[in-house]
């Protein structure tokens, strides 16, 4: 047996380890980039760093998978301090991980122009945990869903909601689906306070101080479009001018802060193991 794992020790592929490569620690799972190689109580360890900034130190040499194939990490020839890179969301970038298999877990939003938003902004760190961002269409049915759904300790669902706000629909909504059967633990539902996730965008990036009071009798996004002076006239309109509204989110900053907080609280709720 000795020689056996001997023959295959052989055969593992010795991988400098290189500043910011993404690795995984296979008897603990543990994933994430490599900070520094040192010397600790006699022997080389190598210091990770996953998506959350926690940081762990494992020996040098076997036992590490790379690209999902099993590696020999060894020590580069040059270590060169590095800047650390960091992802749209303000996280730091996990370079050339593949995207985990999708966690049973989901995070649920109200529209499709939420979804394009969370993706935008924190789409590089859902595909390194695993998880599915899925539209609700509106959440009067948010209840219904969860029942459908069934939430449990693996299948746990954050939900994120426009306008949540003190006596709003949507707050009676998450009350409501706070209650459900097998929600207590499992679900969570947080909210921004604006009437549309479009205001979740800091209005300077389209040229405005604030974004415009618009009366409850016109729909929020062509009235908005309108105070903008671009067309609003049909869908397409409406698809043309969300467009280009994010076009122009780029990072985190973009966002304001009421929304950075509630994403980022429904990103550790679900990949909580």
């Amino acid at each position: 047996m000795d020689q056996r794992r001997s023959a295959q020790r052989r055969e593992v592929t010795a991988l400098p380890a290189e500043r910011d490569l993404v690795v995984e620690e296979t008897a603990t799972g543990w994933t994430g980039a490599i900070l520094s190689v040192e010397a600790s109580g006699g022997v080389q360890v190598v210091v990770l760093e996953d998506r959350h900034g926690r940081v762990r130190s494992f020996p040098l040499g076997y036992g590490f998978e790379y690209e999902g194939r099993p590696v020999e990490l060894v020590l580069p020839s040059v270590q060169q301090p590095a800047r650390t890179q960091r992802t749209a969301s303000g996280s730091v970038a996990v370079h050339n991980a593949p995207a985990r298999v999708a966690r049973a877990s989901r995070i649920w939003v109200e529209g499709t122009h939420d979804a394009e938003l969370v993706e935008k902004v924190w789409g590089e760190d859902l595909r390194l945990e695993g998880i599915v961002v899925e539209p609700l269409h509106g959440a009067d049915d948010l209840v219904g869903a969860l029942q459908t759904f069934q939430p449990s300790a693996q299948r746990r669902v954050g939900v994120l909601l426009d306008h949540l706000v003190t006596n709003s629909k949507e707050s009676r909504i998450a009350a409501e689906a706070m209650r459900s059967p097998g929600a207590a633990g499992n679900v969570l539902v947080l909210g921004h306070p604006y009437v549309d996730v479009w205001q979740a965008v800091k209005p300077q990036l389209v040229g405005l101080h604030r974004w415009p009071d618009i009366p409850r009798s016109v729909d929020i996004k062509v009235g908005t479009l309108q105070a903008l002076g671009w067309p609003h006239s049909n869908q397409r309109d409406v698809a043309r001018g969300w467009k280009q509204i994010l076009g122009r989110v780029t990072t985190y900053a973009d966002l304001e802060p009421s929304l950075l907080g509630r994403v980022e609280e429904l990103i550790d709720f679900v990949t909580v193991e």
